[in-house]
């Protein structure tokens, strides 16, 4: 038994038929006929040694060696499908798939995009709005808008500005709630997206910024941020709102930031991708677009008094 790898041709042909169970479907999906498919597998039999399928009236089965071998041979071509597809990507500079948090999108992203869209009418932009781990080299994914902490040298990063929370809530709650001490008696509401932040950037920390040692009793907790901030501009209670998320709300009228005092994580919202890969010309007018998007808005809440939460 030979341990040279035998012809791809081969392998492809029992990778489709032991993922199918089907000699028939595999040869129709690799647009062959069954018996250049089954001749395929033969092939790859006699270069084995021994059988990988048992041949039944209507069906067939693998044997040992074909269970051994399927899970191995489904992983290679995915992975080389995977590499493929990246490879070709390298000299496509007309779609740019940007991946980002269904919060961001929802809240920063979307509402931006038109501008973007109009000013780069040769780029096909594709979002995906998901929060799951990327690997660019292999997920089609150019870009990534993350936030978290620096993840050092591996990739081209680029911090956005400094990220601060403040409680924010509608103009209706804020006559009622005038002072930062009279939101003890509030409904305060917790965005739980961001509990990896060490230290916390929680209500305990907001309150002892102020001189204030408080820790709400009851709060409204939710699991992704734009839910929460669309809850406080529903008047469902008091956010502790996070800068980029809110703003939106803030200058349509919906939310109002009342009080001076924010607290700042060393968190940031970092635009992702593989080193190099922001010299291509789409990334890197997204990139600079971005960033822009960003300045734009920065003079608001320009007197803010910010405590970084590392102090407290």
């Amino acid at each position: 038994m030979s341990d040279r790898l035998p012809p791809l041709t081969a392998l492809r042909a029992f990778e489709a038929a032991a993922r199918h169970m089907s000699f028939a479907k595999a040869a129709d999906e690799l647009n062959v006929t069954p018996a250049a498919l089954s001749f395929q597998i033969k092939s790859l039999e006699e270069h084995l040694g021994q059988p990988l399928f048992i041949r039944l009236n209507r069906a067939v089965e693998l044997t040992p060696a074909g269970k051994t071998l399927a899970p191995g041979a489904t992983e290679g071509f995915q992975a080389l499908i995977a590499a493929w597809t990246s490879t070709r990507r390298l000299s496509d500079d007309t779609t740019l798939t940007v991946s980002a948090g269904p919060s961001l999108t929802a809240k920063w992203l979307a509402p931006r995009l038109l501008d973007f869209a109009r000013s780069h009418p040769e780029i096909d932009l594709r979002i995906s709005a998901t929060l799951k781990r990327i690997d660019l080299r292999r997920d089609q994914v150019d870009v990534a808008l993350r936030f978290g902490y620096d993840s050092g040298d591996e990739f081209y990063s680029v911090p956005a500005r400094k990220e601060w929370m403040s409680p924010a809530m509608t103009p209706a709650m804020a006559e009622a709630y005038p002072t930062p001490e009279s939101l003890k008696d509030a409904p305060l509401i917790v965005d739980s997206s961001i509990d990896f932040l060490s230290p916390p950037c929680d209500w305990n920390n907001w309150f002892k910024s102020i001189g204030i040692d408080y820790t709400p009793s009851r709060t409204i907790t939710f699991s992704n941020a734009d839910h929460a901030i669309e809850a406080a501009a529903t008047g469902v209670g008091v956010v502790l709102g996070r800068r980029p998320l809110m703003i939106k709300d803030v200058l349509d009228g919906r939310l109002v930031v009342p009080f001076k005092q924010a607290i700042e994580t060393e968190a940031r919202f970092r635009f992702v991708c593989l080193k190099g890969a922001e010299k291509r010309p789409h990334i890197r007018d997204f990139r600079d677009w971005y960033l822009a998007e960003i300045e734009k808005t920065a003079h608001i809440w320009g007197d803010m008094q910010i405590t970084p939460v590392t102090e407290l």
